[in-house]
């Protein structure tokens, strides 16, 4: 494979010969020219400069403490040229194959050559725009989501924790209630309200919780029945929780809790920021367990990987809210113009009933794989898995770092899972083959060789 180094790249003159006389120079054609152009531009920014020094710049002037976390686990990627399941140093000289996808952002791959097309074109005639002014993008957008999701209303962000804090206004600003109940080790997010469903060590460092925000274990009704009383406005879960090693819960738990909140006029908000746009084999999450949320947050991937878009889906009634003041919530980015048509080209390869039955006809193929792996490997305990959203279980909290220094070493990149450390997290792009699948299985099972034998097994 020819380096990647793009940034070093030779440049073919796209002129041609120009034919020269005393008359006359043959003008480059305007084709060539934005050939040029847009060749150097997209040649320019990786590479600029040495890996030493982006690497003493980051740390300090971004994070010492991330540089020296890296250093010490053997981990100095600096990221270059990404493309399609792909991304190299940027140096050229190490491949990885991205099976973390940044969470859910790189869902369809690295600059899917139909979303970088769409950005393209929307910068030919659109800018951020004006947030408080009425726009034709952000209601097309928000009209797909609602044809997509059955909740009508859309409030749209750049952030998946700004997106949560909204979902928890809107449940207070509704129900005139406070309390919120998430659960144990789940995540939404580090902004203000997101940040106090979330477990201590995220908040303390930078103060105390929160008032009326409330925990429970994950997958536990009788303490979600225990948890809500008189000032509960809302519960708020991920589908699936990534950061908790992707628990899968129990089939009737979500039907159990919808019941519940319906009983008790309770807001029930699901978190799809990692769950949704087709990454469990549905195209939200939550289709797999035969319920509808009040309020449903995505993000992540509706960037499609190169414009920030998150987005607050609600039903109808939790809209009045905005009634007396229709700017009490404003977001300067959220929902930029230009990102719009990305979202929106995001959304019709997701739901496409073709793509989506290609990702679970993958799951099936690692479903397979990790069953013949187990046998291989005792220190494998299961693979937990709806669709391509996966976490790798083992045997104690030390082998999913272990696995995250494997895999580097192996070819491709998985992070362990932060609130479950016995959990790899394994999100391959849902655009892989099957041919890439096969791939990844012959890769992990030299990442847990080597994990046995980094813990003497």
């Amino acid at each position: 494979m020819a380096s990647p180094r793009s940034g070093r790249r030779h440049l073919r003159n796209p002129f041609g010969k120009t034919k020269m006389n005393s008359s006359h120079t043959t003008a480059p054609s305007p084709v060539a020219v934005f050939v040029l152009v847009y060749t150097i531009a997209m040649s320019s920014f990786i590479h600029q400069h040495d890996k030493s020094q982006t690497i003493n710049h980051f740390a300090a002037h971004v994070s010492a403490g991330k540089v020296k976390f890296f250093q010490a686990a053997g981990i100095e990627f600096v990221s270059g040229k990404r493309e399609g399941v792909y991304m190299w140093d940027v140096e050229g000289d190490k491949q990885l194959i991205n099976c973390h996808c940044n969470g859910g952002v790189f869902n369809l791959g690295h600059r899917h050559p139909q979303i970088t097309q769409t950005l393209i074109h929307s910068l030919n005639e659109l800018d951020i725009g004006n947030h408080h002014l009425i726009s034709e993008q952000r209601a097309a957008l928000a009209h797909k989501l609602a044809s997509l999701t059955a909740l009508p209303f859309t409030v749209f962000g750049v952030s998946g924790g700004e997106a949560v804090d909204l979902a928890i206004k809107v449940a207070r600003g509704y129900s005139r209630k406070k309390k919120i109940i998430s659960a144990r080790g789940g995540y939404h997010g580090h902004t203000g309200l997101a940040l106090a469903t979330g477990d201590e060590k995220y908040y303390a460092p930078f103060g105390a919780k929160l008032p009326h925000f409330d925990q429970i274990p994950f997958n536990d009704f009788d303490s979600m029945k225990d948890a809500i009383d008189d000032h509960t406005a809302a519960v708020i879960l991920e589908t699936i929780p990534a950061t908790l090693g992707m628990p899968i819960p129990d089939p009737d738990f979500y039907s159990r809790v919808r019941q519940l909140c319906d009983e008790r006029n309770v807001i029930l908000i699901l978190d799809e920021v990692q769950t949704g746009l087709g990454r469990t084999g549905k195209l939200w999450g939550f289709e797999h367990f035969g319920i509808e949320p009040d309020i449903m947050v995505i993000g992540k991937g509706l960037s499609g990987g190169v414009y920030p878009m998150s987005a607050t889906c609600f039903k109808a009634k939790y809209e009045s809210i905005f009634h007396k003041d229709p700017f009490v919530h404003i977001s300067t980015f959220g929902g930029a113009e230009v990102g719009c048509p990305v979202a929106m080209k995001v959304l019709e390869i997701s739901s496409d009933p073709k793509f989506l039955a290609h990702v679970n006809e993958m799951a099936s193929v690692f479903a397979e794989g990790f069953g013949r792996l187990r046998q291989k490997h005792p220190h494998l305990v299961r693979l937990r898995q709806l669709g391509l959203m996966m976490g790798i279980e083992m045997i104690n909290e030390y082998c999913g770092p272990l696995f995250t220094k494997a895999a580097y070493d192996n070819g491709f990149l998985s992070i362990y899972a932060n609130n479950d450390t016995r959990v790899a997290q394994f999100l391959p792009p849902l655009i892989i083959d099957r041919a890439l699948a096969d791939d990844l299985l012959l890769r992990v099972d030299a990442a847990l060789a080597q994990v046995k034998k980094m813990m003497g097994m």
